[in-house]
């Protein structure tokens, strides 16, 4: 399948938008919207994405757009959805799509996004990962990998990141899937999943930010596929009780060729025996992922 053949929705994120040279939410966003060429109702989470988007009187967004606080995009679209089926007088197929950061997923809103896929309504929830809360600083969040130094770690001082790909498959919905820009063919085909599964559907994508991770600025995309290829970030999918790996790895690179992209790790990478500590649990989650995708 070639990548014009998913993308068929057209251009609904557009130029303007304000973000940091090298940031790849722009790419994530303007894929997964050009997937389905239904209509679509995005609702946006506070975050790097909304500040950068909707930047008074312009916007980058060719749909109509929710801003809602970090705590509650995925209730407002709940209360979207419900309002859609009180008020639509013929069947349009309308698509709804939640955006948030970690901030706004792993922590703040994972209450929120915890209901909404409990009630079942048909929406997909994007997260956009950059690891930190980017926006207001760079303070650590429960996405930051072990060992990042954040303006709240200075030390790197950070333990193991929450799994929220494996959270979300916990909830019983029928479509989870872990994503990168690096593989925008994967990333396009596993929304047109997404649009297409009846009911809620996760999507967890890797954001690198360069302010963020101390890297530069045309490196994100290369940083993104390191982090694939050292099996830090496995792309897989969760369809129907079924895991399926995207991203066949059995011979990975060596987590420091990830880690070395980044000046966020300097303090780590100092450190062998925690080096060590990092390689050994990445093995270990790649590991158990090929034995549920067996």
């Amino acid at each position: 399948m070639m990548l014009k053949d998913v993308l068929k929705g057209g251009e609904k994120f557009v130029s303007g938008h304000r973000s940091c040279a090298g940031c790849a939410f722009p790419i994530i966003v303007r894929t997964i919207l050009s997937a389905t060429d239904n209509p679509i109702v995005v609702s946006c989470a506070t975050g790097c994405l909304e500040v950068t988007s909707t930047i008074y009187p312009y916007s980058s967004w060719k749909v109509p757009f929710i801003h809602n606080a970090f705590e509650n995009a995925s209730a407002t679209m709940n209360g979207v959805i419900s309002a859609y089926k009180s008020l639509k007088k013929k069947e349009k197929n309308v698509k709804f799509v939640v955006f948030g950061g970690d901030g706004g997923t792993y922590d703040i809103g994972l209450q929120s996004l915890s209901g909404a896929l409990e009630r079942g309504e048909d929406f997909v929830y994007v997260c956009y990962d950059n690891e930190a809360y980017m926006n207001t600083g760079i303070q650590r969040s429960s996405a930051t990998p072990k060992g990042a130094v954040t303006t709240t770690c200075p030390a790197g001082k950070v333990e193991w990141r929450k799994d929220l790909t494996k959270i979300a498959i916990a909830h019983n919905v029928k479509y989870v899937a872990q994503a990168s820009p690096f593989n925008i063919l994967d990333l396009a085909k596993k929304a047109k999943k997404a649009f297409e599964t009846k009911g809620p559907s996760v999507l967890v994508v890797l954001s690198p930010c360069p302010l963020g991770w101390r890297s530069k600025t045309n490196m994100s995309i290369e940083i993104s596929r390191l982090a694939t290829k050292t099996n830090f970030w496995p792309l897989y999918e969760y369809e129907n009780g079924k895991y399926t790996i995207n991203f066949n790895n059995n011979t990975p690179l060596p987590i420091t060729k990830f880690l070395e992209t980044q000046g966020r790790f300097k303090k780590l990478l100092s450190d062998k025996k925690l080096v060590d500590e990092v390689q050994k649990k990445v093995n270990e989650r790649w590991e158990e992922l090929k034995k549920l995708s067996t």
